[in-house]
């Protein structure tokens, strides 16, 4: 079976990575829609070396790998990349137009972060996610999180955001053609969450909240530069190697797709980007309501935060005292919880009833309730590019495709 990749980015790259590091797929096929450079052997280049992982012969190797590049054909446009046959396609960029059918491709990744709205006719002029099927794919999978335009339509039937590990059992192979592996923010979140949901509950979560102190991204300026027409947030065009950017975050809506019980539990989040090529930080805040006389500490949410790891692979736990660069290329970990930073605090919250209801306060009663609220502070790692997130979108591209054979 041969896969599908739209786009040469950030995490277009770092999938072909991936896969030809796995060999799960007999070949791959990628689509650029453009030229590069003079010719295969610039692009083929492009691709040996990175800035921030190194070279892929050491990744797969160790440093004293040689090229696995080779046979480089320009005119077919072809290469063998560490023994995996690779196409690259250079001609079409609206996804209903790409040979996908003539070279044998059933499943796709689209890596371009262009086409996220699921509801958008295949045959759109400037291009749509579906138009992959109508080029030949049976099923797209999406490296970011669904954004619908149109207010008032639903998600489709046959659309699913999944995380591995997380709520990967919902997908349904006969059912769902379209697939969102959601963002590397609600990735790292979902395994920042789930354990909470699953050994205290959702009733107890009073509310949370956080930040993610974000690597850059490709969508930010090296230098400041003039904004585009109609414009309104102009930190976008500032230089992300002398600032640190506030910025949005899609997380929490996508959250509440991946983990359904988030829907009814009060939930912000927000972004800042800084200064790094990748390794970011989610800085988790969570408002509990704890039992009087059993309040929930530190060594609690450590604890639990453990025995998931023990039981999930993508879940890691750390008692050492790391930094963003020790969590790059770490494999397939989408958090890792930096326990010795782990911090609670409880106190007693008064809470006057009658603000809050008329009815609900009985007469002569004191209005004034004291409600024991715990809260935690707990931090999670996670490499935006390589180590988390293509890695776990690498084991959901071939957890979809084992059900296609």
């Amino acid at each position: 079976m041969k896969l599908g990749i739209n786009g040469l980015g950030r995490i277009g790259k770092l999938s072909l990575w991936h896969h030809v590091a796995r060999k799960h797929f007999s070949g791959v096929v990628v689509n650029i829609g453009r030229e590069v450079g003079r010719n295969l052997t610039d692009l083929a280049a492009m691709l040996e070396k990175d800035s921030t992982y190194g070279r892929l012969g050491s990744y797969l190797y160790g440093h004293k790998c040689p090229r696995v590049i080779e046979e480089i054909n320009d005119e077919r446009g072809t290469m063998m990349v560490n023994g995996v046959p690779v196409t690259i396609l250079r001609s079409a960029r609206n996804p209903k137009d790409i040979t996908w059918q003539e070279n044998g491709v059933k499943l796709v990744v689209d890596t371009t972060g262009m086409f996220t709205d699921p509801t958008t006719d295949p045959g759109a002029e400037k291009g749509a996610l579906r138009g992959h099927m109508q080029a030949g794919a049976d099923k797209v999978i999406l490296s970011a999180p669904f954004k619908i335009k149109s207010k008032g339509l639903d998600m489709p039937a046959d659309a699913i955001t999944t995380v591995m590990g997380i709520n990967d059992e919902m997908y349904d192979m006969g059912r769902h053609s379209v697939i969102s592996a959601a963002s590397c923010t609600t990735t790292c979140l979902s395994y920042m969450i789930k354990p909470l949901l699953e050994k205290v509950g959702a009733d107890k979560i009073l509310s949370a909240s956080m930040v993610t102190v974000h690597a850059a991204t490709g969508s930010q300026q090296v230098l400041d530069r003039l904004p585009k027409t109609g414009a309104t947030d102009f930190r976008k065009n500032r230089s992300i190697q002398n600032n640190i950017i506030l910025t949005t975050t899609g997380a929490a809506k996508a959250l509440s797709l991946v983990i359904p019980e988030m829907a009814s539990i009060g939930f912000m989040a927000e972004s800042v980007r800084i200064p790094t090529t990748t390794g970011s930080l989610i800085i988790l805040v969570v408002n509990l309501q704890d039992e009087l006389d059993y309040p929930i500490k530190r060594d609690a949410i450590n604890a639990i935060y453990k025995e998931y790891a023990g039981i999930n692979p993508y879940l890691k736990f750390s008692e050492e005292q790391n930094v963003s660069s020790d969590i790059i290329g770490l494999p397939a970990a989408a958090a890792v919880i930096e326990g010795s930073e782990t911090h609670t605090r409880t106190a007693n919250i008064q809470v006057n009833l009658a603000k809050v209801k008329a009815d609900s306060l009985r007469p002569g009663a004191d209005p004034i309730v004291n409600v024991p609220v715990t809260q935690a502070v707990i931090y999670g790692w996670y490499d935006n590019e390589f180590g988390s997130y293509t890695n776990m979108l690498g084991d959901l591209t071939v957890h979809v495709s084992e059900g296609m054979l």
